[in-house]
């Protein structure tokens, strides 16, 4: 059976999704959704990724909080700056040095930062230690810097690290 079904709790969830996404239990979207749900897992069983370590998961709420303020305050800000003068916006690429090595804390960055509207993560340093990132508007570099840090990195680092 685990031949067969090698991840059994994702073909479940995919063979659910797909009949959510037709919206019917007709037997051929029956049928197709478990052909799907069987196939996919073990096309991609041959794939291995690292599982990530969790150090502190309660941390994990507070900067899902943090991010979703920040969020809300991003959308406001770049409202204010979209509908204002246009001489008033400075974007730049702005590069922030990493204290993270974990490669799922560096992605978890990455993503939050282009979550966050204004800001977007374009690239890392070949060396991996940091991350460039594309603002808006930046009236003051260091600062930018500064809240990425201690808001995202710090958090991402006590969870990951």
């Amino acid at each position: 059976m685990k031949r067969l079904m090698p991840q059994l709790l994702i073909s479940a969830m995919l063979f659910l999704i797909w009949l959510a996404l037709n919206n019917t239990i007709h037997p051929a979207h029956l049928l197709l959704g478990a052909l799907l749900a069987t196939a996919i897992p073990l096309w991609t069983s041959a794939l291995k990724f690292a599982t990530p370590k969790i150090k502190q998961p309660s941390t994990i709420v507070a900067l899902g909080v943090i991010v979703l303020i920040d969020i809300v305050k991003s959308n406001i800000s770049v409202a204010r700056l979209i509908l204002g003068k246009e001489s008033n916006i400075q974007p730049s690429f702005v590069w922030v040095p990493l204290d993270i090595v974990d490669p799922h804390a560096k992605a978890a960055l990455a993503g939050i930062i282009t979550m966050t509207p204004g800001t977007l993560s374009a690239d890392f340093s070949d060396d991996g230690k940091h991350l460039l990132v594309h603002a808006f508007n930046v009236t003051d570099e260091a600062a930018l810097i500064a809240e990425i840090k201690s808001r995202y990195e710090l958090p991402l680092k006590e969870i990951f690290e």
